[in-house]
């Protein structure tokens, strides 16, 4: 048995609120707390903040991430792959790849919810995408949104 004492390394990251950046949308924020350009890949985690009766993602799945969900504030509708439920404060949901889900604020409040990307592929790029498109008015013919979904592996499901 070796005599040495395990060392560790200064490699934290701290993120001031200040310093976290924001997709702002008509129905929803989502602040970029720690994308996987912060964490080196491992994962992303978002805080995602719903206007009332926001609605939200329709179901889909993706094939190279897993994504789980944690409820810090107020009644969000998940879809599990087999129903919807109304989940609150404190409520999670984790998905595994190729796993469908959805979600959506379907109340009068606001909701807010964490939202963990493992691994941390720069799903930032995909929201920011959209949030362009809507402010812009510009829509994509079926075709052209069903292949910018896929490259953001984002698959719909009837």
């Amino acid at each position: 048995m070796s005599d040495e004492r395990p060392t560790g390394e200064a490699s934290a990251i701290l993120r001031t609120i200040a310093e976290v950046p924001q997709i702002v949308r008509a129905t929803s924020t989502a602040r970029l707390i720690a994308p996987g350009s912060v964490t080196n890949g491992e994962f992303g985690l978002f805080r995602w903040e719903m206007r009332p009766s926001a609605g939200g993602a329709a179901p889909h799945f993706h094939r190279t991430f897993s994504e789980s969900f944690y409820v810090l504030e107020g009644s969000v509708r998940l879809y599990d792959g087999t129903e919807w439920v109304e989940a609150s404060t404190g409520d999670f949901l984790h998905v595994p790849r190729g796993g469908i889900h959805a979600f959506g604020n379907e109340t009068d409040a606001p909701a807010s919810m964490l939202i963990l990307f493992a691994p941390g592929l720069p799903r930032e790029e995909y929201f920011q995408a959209l949030a362009d498109m809507a402010t812009s008015g510009r829509e994509l013919s079926s075709e052209a949104m069903t292949a910018f979904l896929a490259e953001h592996d984002q698959y719909m499901v009837e």
